[in-house]
Parts: C-alpha cells; sequence; structure tokens
C-alpha cells in the first residue's frame, strides 16, 4: 500500500465497502473527510450528527449496501445516540466513523465513549497508528457479520500522523449459514400434510433473498402467504393475505387465526405481529426458520437454524404431488373478495380537519407509481402500510420502531434519497411532532433529493399520546403542539409546498408531479385528532388486559 495517514487508511479501507457517507464535519473527523474524498467517497453533508448514522441506516434498508455515517467526538458523537441506539435495535449494519479522545489521555471535555456505546450495545474499534486498517476492516465485518451498528473511533492525536504499511488480504466472501440438514425433513411432512397451511415471513427472509424460494414453496403447497410489515409485499400473488398484526385487515386475520400449520420464514414474531397473542390458533405447529441460535417466541414448536433461501429451496423440491391443502386458497379468496378493507374514513369530520385515511387513501392515488416511502415513528404510521400501494419490502423504510423513537425521520429520507434509483420518488411520511425534531435536516433532504414528497399528518399534537393517555383523563396541554406552518418553512428552504385542508388541495401535489416530480415537495396536511388507528387501539387494549391480569 502507499504511504498514507491514519485517516487515509481507514477512508481507503473503507472504500472497498461504501460508497456513500453521510454526516457533519468537526475537528475530529475533518481529516477523514478530506481522506474520504481523495478515494471518491460520496459525502452528503447532513445539519444535525444524529442524522449521520439515521441516513446510513436507511440507506441500508433501502439499498440492502452498507454506508457510514460520521461525526466529530464529544458532543458530536453524543448527538448520534440516539440513531445508533435504534440501529443496534433494529440490526442494521452501520458503521460510525468518530473522532475520539487523543492516546496521551482524557481532555477535560472527552467522554468515555466506548462505554456509551457498550451501554446501547455497540462495539467500539479503536484505530491505531499500526494496524488502522485492519481495525477498519474488523469493524466492517463485525458490523456485517452480526447485523449491527459499530462504532470505528479515531483517537485526535493520530488522525493526521503517517500510517504503517499494512498488507491486508482481500475481504473473504460472507458465508452463507446451513440449510438445517435432517431437520427440514420433518418441517416438510408437517407442510405437506396440512389443511390450513400458512407462510409468515419476516425482514429475516427478505434480507435473505429468500422471497422466489418461498413462494414458489407457497404455491406447491397451496398455503397462504403474509409478511410482517418489513416484508410487506414480499409473498404477494395468489394465496397473499397481506400484514400479520395491527396494520393487516379483521378478514385476513381471521384466516390466519384458522392455519393449522404455520411456517415462520425470518421473522422474531414480535407482539404487534402476533396481535398480541391473538394471532395464531392455539392448536397450530408453529414451525420457525431463522439465523437466530433459538426460537425467538415460547409459540414455537419446531425451531430449525437455517439460511431461509436455503431452507425454502430444498423443502420446495421435498414437497412432491398432491397435498392436503388443495381448497384452502380458493375459500380463502371468497372471504377476502366479500371480506371488510380497511376503513375509508370521513368526508367530514367534527373539527372540520381531514380524516387522515381518507387523506391516505386520496394520497395513493396521487403520489408516483415507482416509490420508496420512509416513515418516522408516530401514530400516524399505519396509514402507508394500510392503504398505499408499496411494492416491494424494500420500498418500505419504518424507522424508530425498534427503539421506539421519533424524530429520525428526515435523517432517514436523507440516506433513502442516496440510495433510491434515479426513477423512483422518496416520500417520507412524517407526523409534526416527529418533524419538529428533525427539521433541520429538511435542508438535507431538499439538497440529497431528486426527487421527494414529504408527507406530515399535522394534528397539532402528539398524536399517540393523546389517544394514550388524554383519553384517559390526564392533561392534554404538554401533548399539544401550536400548529406550524411547514409549508411556509419549506419553501423558505427551496421547496414546492402546499397546506393541505381538503382533498380538493392535493392538486397542487398532482400538478408538481405532472410537470416532472423534480425536487422536494412538502405537504403541510391538516389532520384531525379525534381518529384513532386501529393498530393503536389493539395495542391499547392489550395493555389494559395485561395490567387487570398483573392487578387480579
Amino acid at each position: 500500500m502507499t504511504s498514507l495517514t491514519v485517516s487515509g487508511r481507514v477512508a481507503q479501507v473503507l472504500s472497498s465497502y461504501v460508497s456513500d457517507v453521510f454526516g457533519v464535519m468537526g475537528n475530529g473527523n475533518v481529516y477523514f473527510l478530506d481522506a474520504a474524498e481523495k478515494q471518491g467517497l460520496r459525502f452528503t453533508p447532513v445539519r444535525h450528527e444524529g442524522a449521520a448514522i439515521a441516513a446510513a441506516d436507511a440507506y441500508y434498508r433501502t439499498s440492502g449496501r452498507l454506508a457510514a455515517g460520521t461525526t466529530t467526538y464529544g458532543p458530536g458523537y453524543t448527538n448520534a445516540l440516539t440513531a445508533l441506539a435504534e440501529a443496534v435495535q433494529a440490526q442494521i449494519p452501520v458503521v460510525l466513523v468518530t473522532g475520539d479522545a487523543p492516546t496521551t489521555g482524557a481532555r477535560p471535555w472527552d467522554v468515555d465513549q466506548a462505554a456509551i456505546a457498550a451501554g446501547l450495545g455497540a462495539a467500539t474499534f479503536t484505530v491505531t497508528r499500526d494496524a488502522a486498517g485492519a481495525v477498519t476492516r474488523q469493524a466492517v465485518e463485525y458490523a456485517l457479520t452480526q447485523r449491527t451498528a459499530v462504532v470505528l473511533a479515531v483517537p485526535y492525536d493520530l488522525a493526521a500522523l503517517d500510517a504503517a504499511v499494512e498488507d491486508l488480504p482481500e475481504p473473504a466472501a460472507l458465508k452463507m449459514t446451513d440449510d438445517g440438514g435432517t431437520d427440514l425433513g420433518r418441517v416438510a411432512r408437517l407442510l405437506a400434510g396440512a389443511r390450513r397451511p400458512l407462510i409468515l415471513a419476516g425482514r429475516g427472509a427478505h434480507l435473505a433473498g429468500a422471497g422466489p424460494e418461498l413462494r414458489e414453496l407457497a404455491d406447491r403447497l397451496g398455503a397462504l402467504t403474509a409478511g410482517t410489515a418489513l416484508a410487506l409485499n414480499l409473498l404477494n400473488g395468489e394465496g397473499y393475505l397481506g400484514v400479520a398484526g395491527g396494520f393487516g385487515t379483521d378478514t385476513a386475520a381471521g384466516l390466519m387465526g384458522e392455519a393449522d400449520v404455520v411456517l415462520v420464514a425470518g421473522a422474531s414474531l414480535s407482539p404487534f405481529t402476533m396481535r398480541f397473542g391473538h394471532l395464531l390458533n392455539p392448536d397450530a405447529t408453529v414451525i420457525q426458520i431463522d439465523t437466530a441460535v433459538e426460537p425467538t417466541h415460547p409459540r414455537v414448536d419446531v425451531f430449525v437454524q437455517a439460511d431461509v433461501k436455503a431452507a425454502a429451496s430444498r423443502l420446495s423440491s421435498s414437497v412432491d404431488g398432491e397435498t392436503a391443502a388443495a381448497a384452502w386458497r380458493a375459500e380463502a379468496s371468497r372471504r377476502l373478495a366479500v371480506g371488510a378493507g380497511h376503513a375509508a374514513g370521513f368526508s367530514e369530520t367534527a373539527d372540520g380537519r381531514l380524516d387522515p385515511r381518507a387523506l391516505a387513501s386520496a394520497l395513493d392515488a396521487v403520489l408516483p407509481e415507482r416509490r420508496t416511502v420512509v416513515q418516522d415513528g408516530g401514530h400516524f404510521i399505519g396509514w402507508a402500510p394500510m392503504y398505499w400501494n408499496i411494492p416491494r419490502p424494500q420500498d418500505l423504510v419504518m424507522v424508530g420502531t425498534a427503539y421506539q423513537t421519533i424524530g429520525l425521520g428526515l435523517a432517514s429520507a436523507v440516506g433513502a434519497a442516496r440510495a433510491v434509483e434515479d426513477d423512483r420518488t422518496l416520500v417520507l411520511a412524517s407526523g409534526d411532532g416527529g418533524f419538529l425534531m428533525g427539521l433541520s435536516d429538511l435542508e438535507s433532504l431538499i439538497g440529497a433529493a431528486r426527487s421527494a414528497i414529504v408527507v406530515i399528518y399535522n394534528d397539532a399534537a402528539y398524536g399517540a399520546e393523546i389517544h394514550q393517555y388524554g383519553s384517559q383523563g390526564l392533561t392534554e396541554r404538554p401533548m399539544l403542539i401550536p400548529e406550524v406552518d411547514f409549508s411556509g418553512v419549506a419553501r423558505a428552504l427551496g421547496a414546492e409546498s402546499a397546506v393541505i385542508r381538503s382533498l380538493s388541495d392535493l392538486a397542487a401535489l398532482q400538478e408538481w408531479i405532472d410537470v416532472g416530480a423534480k425536487g422536494t415537495f412538502v405537504a403541510d396536511c391538516r389532520i384531525t385528532s379525534t381518529v384513532r388507528a386501529p393498530w393503536l387501539t389493539e395495542w391499547m387494549n392489550a395493555t389494559r388486559a395485561a395490567k387487570a391480569a398483573v392487578a387480579g
């Protein structure tokens, strides 16, 4: 290798894995950013350090390719912690390149960054002058193999020093895990003998690229299929029931509850997916195939540790001939045809503001067909997966759900905007509370996006809290937000915008799309806080039932 500084060696090795870096420049990473530019990495500036990791996180969720975030040491690092925690909780590979205290000892303003990261569940890899490249590679490989966020720390006094020459071999290809061996024989027999089989896919199946294999298996069995919100439409086709959990329809949930054998492929079976214990028949046999080392839910009867793609392929070849489920899909199709879908919403509300369900339906007809949707956390989070056409799992980026946070939407949209194909429009759905938290990075999105639409569900409140706690009689004053003119803010920053008070006001968005959908359009949608999302009602009922059980 040619002579490089420590920062140069870090950037050089990193360039073998990533093409994009997001961040804010400061004392601790200025030499790294200089080296990254010389290595040809594309740097997208954001305006708050928390956006550095959130953008890199969403870049991976959208494209499946690793990205890096970068901050300075100290306050820049600590500003990124919420997004770092979300990436760890969501099992998203991300690398945070940050400055750190000098090797000679901590300065008065330094904090123990490695200890802080450990508290969040993130490993820290600190580069040295002798092994800057090796440590960088170790950090990246750890992030990829463990599916987690890592911190790559560059001590301040080493950043501009010459690095030692290292002879680094080419990185080894990641190995596929085992296909489950003879355990799959038992699974094949259970599936072939099922009268009402269901295949439920999760994000693990999507990341493994197992959609075609699971779809073929379902067709061989005559099984119904469903997905978690993070595997939306992965198994779309004949017999597809949609989302399992609070975003799904009651008709679809009823059919899932009648399945006698359920194959869970790469899904953890969260309480939300399981409808808090009510999704599956208590007598159903539940089979889980996952790369986890053990079952992720007590409801699992048969567990196979395997790569979902390889296992599904073997199962398809094992299921040969007539199965017991011949009439299951036909019956399900008839019931879905007459069953109720999602509520359409009202054209008028008591307070004169928009019903978010009617708005979501109208937006689906207006938004460009080729769309990638990013969602912040909040009460509105179900409207897109419930009412919008989102063809592929990678076209729905739900941020904040793992760590139960809001405010990462705008930052995540920046990363997704850099990752989407040129002919797709990035659509951000946010609430007014979360949007205000990340407002500085509206400017970042406007600068980064070729085509972006921002939909703000503006109810002048923290809507989830209004429904959960205001409904119990707690004071609503802290839950309210003075109504903000987001349209005016957006125009000041260079975006097109409109206030949407009626469905007819969406004509302004339609006109912008008709002339090419270039740049960023912000739709400030004034919605009512009187409509409670069904998923939140389900969550509230489950919480009350759990409290009553403890009290009893």
